[in-house]
């Protein structure tokens, strides 16, 4: 097997669960599949489930209350520290752990947030371990980012019961 660089993006529902879906379906193989969430930190049905399967592992941020576009300039900041920080772990795991899958969630959005710096990101998808496959997620990635990807797959928003006001249940969007 050699690794290849998908991206699940789009305004529509649904990039988040295709990466767990391929995550889970690795997993059943006997791989070990490295799950890290940027920009996510509230609870979410799927981790308990991901819970369960002993090759899954999740790398998650602290805790936010604030989404990115209501922080100010030094909390960002302090976010782009910590997502540093973050993927200097994602890096030392992937060089000892015996991953087969990386799925970097809403790393997209960290990087349009500019939380996230994008020259690191290119720099590892460049020299990556030949058999790892990795996974992108997030809304309107960057075209180095769409060269660089093997797969992109767009989900595209054509109703979502939010247009009616029903907010995220739990189970089903949460």
């Amino acid at each position: 097997m050699f690794g290849l660089i998908h991206i699940y993006c789009g305004d529509g529902k649904g990039k988040t669960t295709a990466a767990v879906g391929l995550a889970v379906r690795c997993a059943g193989r006997g791989n070990k599949v490295l799950l890290v969430q940027f920009l996510k930190s509230r609870d979410s049905g799927e981790l308990y489930s991901l819970a369960k399967l002993p090759d899954i592992e999740v790398m998650r941020g602290k805790e936010s209350k604030k989404f990115t576009f209501q922080m100010n300039e030094e909390e960002k900041h302090a976010l782009l520290i910590e997502h540093n920080k973050m993927f200097e772990q994602v890096l030392a795991k992937i060089k000892n752990g015996g991953y087969s899958l990386l799925i970097l969630d809403e790393v997209i959005g960290a990087l349009n947030a500019k939380v996230f710096e994008m020259p690191k990101l290119i720099e590892f998808l460049r020299h990556k371990p030949e058999n790892l496959e990795i996974v992108l997620t997030g809304r309107n990635p960057a075209p180095e980012l769409v060269e660089i990807a093997d797969y992109v797959s767009e989900m595209r928003k054509v109703k979502h019961p939010m247009d009616k006001g029903i907010m995220a249940r739990e189970g089903i969007e949460k």
